[in-house]
């Protein structure tokens, strides 16, 4: 059995298909075929059942997924660690990010680091506050950056920036023309807010019960995945929101947007890291670049 033979297998049970694994595994199909067919002939076990034109994990394979990503993801510890004896000429740093860090914040970050280590190839996935912090468990991720707070043992927390959050509204909504509301006034109004999950909404809700409101007492009209979806409704009149000055700093200078004053708190962004996990170099140049 070789890594190879698991990296085949994984990409293949991942997708469930040969032919897209062995395009992303820049293999022919019939490559990536035999060495499937390999370790099911050597170990004379079944791992895929073929349905059709797709093929599925039997029950031996599904045992045998957990413990080849088990073995792959050791592999990759132990290259990251030799990598990393050759300092920052070369290397890899896998970043996670929220959705108002990765789009607003992390970027011109992102480009300086790699101006100072150009031999460091950096990556970014972008989701909600819960999903990068289970990239970072999973250790898809090196480093996780989010907004909202987590209390995990197996994960490290560190600070290291703050966010002003605003109130916003369309300029056609009633409260356009206030200069600012009062928490009792909320239930008044059609909100537009992210999903269950993301930091931006876990946040408004603590407030909000800090305020003595329920946060089932706001009527919502729209849930988005997306800071820029949010922006737009609220921009075309679906109702109030509550969001990043990042995010909301675009339409307030072009006048589609109006702040509404509200004693909001200031949030705190944090970086993830896996406490089990070998810190880089690349990792701590990043970090003391933040």
């Amino acid at each position: 059995m070789t890594l190879e033979q698991l990296r085949i297998f994984v990409a293949v049970a991942e997708r469930e298909h040969v032919t897209r694994a062995a395009a992303d595994l820049h293999l022919t199909q019939s490559a990536t075929s035999a060495a499937i067919a390999a370790l099911e002939n050597r170990y004379d076990a079944k791992l895929f059942d073929r349905v059709g034109r797709r093929i599925e994990l039997t029950e031996a394979g599904r045992l045998f997924l957990v413990e080849a990503r088990a073995v792959l993801a050791r592999a990759q510890a132990a290259e990251t660690l030799l990598t990393d004896l050759a300092g920052l000429k070369r290397g890899a740093l896998s970043l996670a990010a929220s959705q108002t860090v990765g789009n607003y914040w992390l970027p011109p970050i992102m480009q300086l680091y790699r101006e100072r280590h150009p031999g460091i190839a950096l990556s970014l996935r972008i989701g909600n506050t819960e999903q990068v912090a289970q990239w970072v468990r999973e250790t898809s991720a090196d480093i996780g950056l989010i907004e909202g707070e987590i209390d995990d043992p197996i994960l490290s927390v560190t600070q290291f920036a703050e966010d002003e959050m605003v109130l916003v509204v369309g300029r056609g909504h009633p409260w356009a023309g206030r200069s600012s509301v009062a928490p009792a006034d909320l239930p008044g109004a059609d909100w537009v807010l992210r999903e269950p999950g993301s930091g931006t909404r876990a946040i408004f809700e603590s407030w909000l019960i800090e305020a003595g409101l329920a946060p089932s007492s706001l009527p919502i009209a729209l849930e988005f995945p997306s800071n820029e979806a949010i922006r737009g409704a609220v921009e075309a009149g679906a109702g109030a929101t509550v969001i990043s000055r990042l995010v909301a700093d675009g339409g307030l200078r072009a006048g589609t947007l109006v702040q509404v004053g509200l004693d909001l708190p200031k949030r705190r962004f944090y970086r993830l890291r896996h406490k089990d996990r070998h810190v880089t170099h690349a990792e701590q140049a990043f970090a003391a670049l933040l």
